[in-house]
C-alpha cells in the first residue's frame, strides 16, 4: 500500500477504459468539486447519483442544465445521461452505494479555520442510511486529521451492522478548466488506511488511465494544502518582485521569462497581477496558517503570501488615488468582475475589494463581465447616482460590452483578463474614453503600444 501506480491508458478516450465492473457511486454536493467529479466518473463508466439539498439545482440538472458555469460540463452531462442521476433523496442515493464521495463546501470561518459543518451533516446522513459495506471518500478540502474524525463520527452514528471506511481523495481542479483537469489530471491522490479502501479507489480511477499516488490519509490531506499554498506562494512572490521592478526600472515580464527557462522553477504561475482569488488559494492559505498556529508553529512563508496578496488587490486603486484628486462624479469603467476568466465565480475577486472603495468616493461605475455580472448584481444592485447606497454616494451600472463601459469614461480598471476584454485594441481606449487613463491589473497590453496610441497606462511591474 501507499505507492505510485502508473496507468498507460489514454485519458482522451471517449469510452470507459476499465476492465472491472462499473461501481455505483453517490456524490454529496453539486458544486464545482462534486458535480464535475460525478459527471467525469460517469463519463468513465460508473453509475453516479449526485445529491444536493437545493431542489432548484437538482431540477436544473435533471433538465440537462448545469447550475455552474464550467466549460464542457453540460456536454458531458448530456453524453452520459444514462449513467447519471440527480436527487435530493440522500437515503436513496447512499443506501446501496459502493462508494460515497463527499464534495460539499468547507467555507472559511472568521479565524481562518475551515467550517466542517456540511461534512458532518453528510457523514451523519451516511451513517444513518447505508445498508451495505461501503467506502466514504472525502473529496472536499479539509484540515489534516479530518478524515480520522469523519470515520469515527460515522461509526458513532452507524445504524446497521456494516463496515464503513473513510478515504481521502483531494481535488486539484481549476475553475474554467475543471473538466479537463479531472479527466487529464497530472496525478490522482488517494489517501487510505487499508488495502481494501485502496483497492476500491483504484477501481474507481482505473478507467481514467492516470498516475495514481497512494499515500496515508493524513499525507493526502496535507498534499492538497501544500500544493495549493505553494502555488499561492509563487504568485505572491512574483507580485512582490513586480512591485520592486517598478521601483528599480526592471520589467517583470522580462524577469518572468528569464526565470521560466529554469526547470527547477518552471514557467507557470509567474504572471504578475493584482493577486489571486477564487475558492481555493485564499481559503487554503488561511486554513494552513490556522492549522500551524493551532500546533504552536508559525508558517512564515504562507503568512507572507497572505499579506502580499491582501495588499496587491488594491494596488491599482492606490495608484489611481495618487493620480486623481477624487473619483466623485467620474465615470469609471470596470472590465472584469470574476476572479479569473472562464468562470462566473466571484469569491475573493479583486473587484470585490475595489468597487466598494470606488463607490465610497462617489464614482459612477459602468461594469462589464461576459458571465459574472448577474452574480455581481446580487451583491451590488444597480443604483442611481442620486441615491446614496450601502457603500457610498457612487452608482453602479452593468453593461453588455467593454465598449459600452468605456464610452465617455474618465478612468478604466481591468480586473479580469477575459478574451472579450483582451480583444479591445489600444486605439479603442483613446477613441472611446473621455480621458484615456487605464489601470490594468492583468498586464494585458504592451506598454509601448498603449503609449503610442495616446493612452496613459499603468500596469503591474512594468514602467
Amino acid at each position: 500500500m501507499h505507492n505510485i501506480t502508473f496507468k498507460t491508458l489514454s485519458p482522451q478516450s471517449q469510452t470507459p477504459l476499465s476492465t472491472s465492473r462499473p461501481l455505483n457511486i453517490a456524490v454529496a454536493g453539486t458544486g464545482y468539486v462534486g458535480l464535475v467529479s460525478g459527471v467525469c466518473m460517469a463519463h468513465r463508466g460508473h453509475y453516479v447519483t449526485c445529491v444536493d439539498i437545493n431542489e432548484k439545482k437538482i431540477t436544473m440538472m435533471q433538465q440537462g442544465l448545469s447550475p455552474i458555469y464550467e466549460q464542457d460540463l453540460e456536454e458531458l452531462m448530456s453524453l452520459n445521461e444514462e449513467r447519471l442521476n440527480y436527487t435530493t433523496d440522500y437515503k436513496y442515493a447512499y443506501k446501496n452505494a459502493d462508494a460515497i464521495f463527499i464534495g460539499v463546501g468547507t467555507p472559511e470561518q472568521p479565524d481562518g479555520s475551515a467550517n466542517l459543518s456540511y461534512i458532518a451533516t453528510v457523514a451523519r446522513q451516511i451513517a444513518e442510511t447505508v445498508e451495505k459495506d461501503c467506502l466514504v471518500v472525502v473529496k472536499s478540502t479539509v484540515p489534516v486529521g479530518t478524515n480520522d474524525k469523519v470515520e469515527q463520527f460515522i461509526k458513532d452514528f452507524l445504524v446497521n451492522d456494516i463496515k464503513v471506511e473513510v478515504a481521502s481523495n483531494p481535488e486539484f481542479l481549476a475553475q474554467g478548466t475543471a473538466v479537463r483537469d479531472t479527466l487529464e489530471a497530472a496525478r490522482i491522490i488517494i489517501g487510505t488506511n487499508s488495502i481494501e479502501a485502496e483497492d476500491t479507489l483504484m477501481a474507481v480511477y482505473e478507467p481514467f488511465g492516470l498516475p495514481i499516488v497512494s499515500v496515508s490519509r493524513r499525507s493526502a490531506e496535507m498534499i492538497k494544502y501544500a500544493a495549493n499554498d505553494f502555488l499561492a506562494l509563487k504568485i505572491s512572490y512574483m507580485n512582490d518582485i513586480a512591485n520592486l521592478c517598478e521601483l528599480v526600472g526592471a520589467d517583470i515580464e522580462d524577469v518572468a521569462r528569464g526565470m521560466g527557462f529554469d526547470c527547477r522553477i518552471g514557467s507557470k504561475f509567474l504572471n504578475a497581477g493584482i493577486g489571486y482569488g477564487g475558492s481555493c488559494f485564499p481559503k487554503d492559505t488561511k486554513a494552513l496558517d490556522y492549522l500551524a498556529t493551532l500546533h504552536g508553529y508559525e508558517l512564515r512563508t504562507v503568512k507572507a503570501a497572505i499579506n502580499v496578496n491582501n495588499d496587491q488587490k488594491i494596488l491599482l486603486y492606490k495608484k489611481a488615488c495618487q493620480r486623481l484628486i477624487t473619483f466623485a462624479g467620474l465615470k469609471v469603467a470596470v472590465l472584469g468582475l470574476t476572479f479569473k476568466p472562464g468562470t462566473d465565480d466571484l469569491r475573493e475577486a479583486p473587484s470585490l475589494d475595489n468597487i466598494p472603495l470606488l463607490l465610497a468616493q462617489g464614482a459612477d461605475i459602468y461594469a462589464y463581465d461576459p458571465v459574472g455580472s448577474e452574480n455581481f448584481r446580487k451583491r451590488f444592485p444597480e443604483t442611481s447616482s442620486e441615491i446614496e447606497g450601502e457603500y457610498g454616494k457612487g452608482s453602479i451600472n452593468y453593461v453588455r460590452s467593454a465598449e459600452a463601459a468605456l464610452d465617455g469614461a474618465n478612468v478604466c480598471f481591468i480586473f479580469t483578463e477575459w478574451g472579450e476584454i483582451k480583444a479591445v485594441m489600444p486605439e479603442d481606449y483613446k477613441r472611446l474614453m473621455r480621458t484615456p487613463l487605464v489601470y490594468d491589473g492583468r498586464n494585458i497590453y504592451d506598454v509601448n503600444k498603449m503609449r503610442k496610441n495616446g493612452v496613459e497606462y499603468y500596469s503591474i511591474g512594468r514602467k
